[in-house]
């Protein structure tokens, strides 16, 4: 059974993510964990924490959290009644990252599915969202869903990479589980910035076809200064239903390029975006 955690503060563009992830998964059996976080917002939080003076505050926040956490139960099996689907509640008293890396140990996650709403301007430099931290500090598969997003079968799913990794059949594991359930094509991407491709890389895409040989996929080479640049320049001219990445935090390419490119689609994604983070992960 595959195991999916759901953070939701309540609103519109979570449940739209949770609609998602119940739409895309309608086909196995899967249990979902839905969860809230609070952390009461006061000028000296660790007095509260910390003061037996103050439970009702604390004891408030808990009763809404888990009020919402029912209405959100109710709401899902109102819109879709799936016997292959359960549900469990999860309310905690804690930063939301925190909590998830938790739950993720504690429950065996194999997927994290959230909305994003996104930042701009000074925003986007100063505070990030709670999706482009999840992409930094979660050690699971994460699946962001933009808000407003219209719910597509992904059926058309890019995949930039700059060969750089040895991918395993093991860990492409959460993205050809959807392909092989929507029949996807998958289209990688490399951005050609003017220097060919050396041996390692030419193993690694040789090695990349033979996990992927059993499904319908295309390799693409757009030339460009700018990985984003070249992927709007792909989505310009095909489709895309879902964008996937590797979050590879150690090679070259990334420390120059892919982390900033990874955070700034986190800030702008216009389609779900699924992000895998490099080596093993729990």
């Amino acid at each position: 059974m595959k195991k999916i955690l759901l953070p939701t503060d309540f609103s519109e563009n979570a449940y739209n993510a949770i609609a998602y992830a119940i739409k895309a998964f309608k086909d196995e059996e899967c249990k979902f964990y839905l969860l809230n976080t609070y952390t009461p917002v006061l000028y000296d939080s660790e007095y509260i924490l910390y003061n037996s003076t103050q439970p009702n505050l604390a004891e408030a926040y808990k009763k809404n959290s888990l009020s919402g956490l029912r209405k959100v139960e109710r709401k899902i099996n109102r819109d879709f009644k799936n016997p292959k689907h359960r549900f469990e509640k999860i309310s905690a008293f804690n930063l939301l990252i925190d909590e998830m890396k938790e739950q993720l140990k504690s429950k065996e996650i194999d997927l994290v599915i959230m909305g994003t709403q996104g930042a701009t301007g000074a925003e986007e430099i100063l505070i990030g969202t709670n999706s482009v931290h999840a992409i930094n500090k979660l050690k699971a598969p994460l699946l962001m869903i933009p808000s407003d997003n219209e719910y597509h079968p992904p059926v058309n799913i890019l995949f930039p990479t700059d060969f750089e990794l040895n991918f395993s059949a093991a860990q492409l594991e959460p993205i050809l589980n959807l392909v092989k359930n929507h029949n996807s094509k998958i289209n990688i991407l490399h951005v050609f910035f003017g220097k060919d491709l050396d041996e390692k890389q030419e193993e690694n895409k040789k090695n990349l076809s033979k996990i992927i040989s059993d499904f319908p996929h295309q390799f693409n080479t757009i030339e460009d200064k700018s990985v984003t640049k070249a992927i709007e320049k792909f989505q310009e001219k095909n489709t895309v239903d879902l964008l996937f990445m590797v979050n590879n935090k150690r090679s070259f390419f990334e420390n120059l390029l892919f982390r900033p490119v990874v955070n700034k689609i986190g800030f702008h994604i216009k389609v779900p975006f699924m992000v895998i983070p490099s080596g093993k992960f729990s």
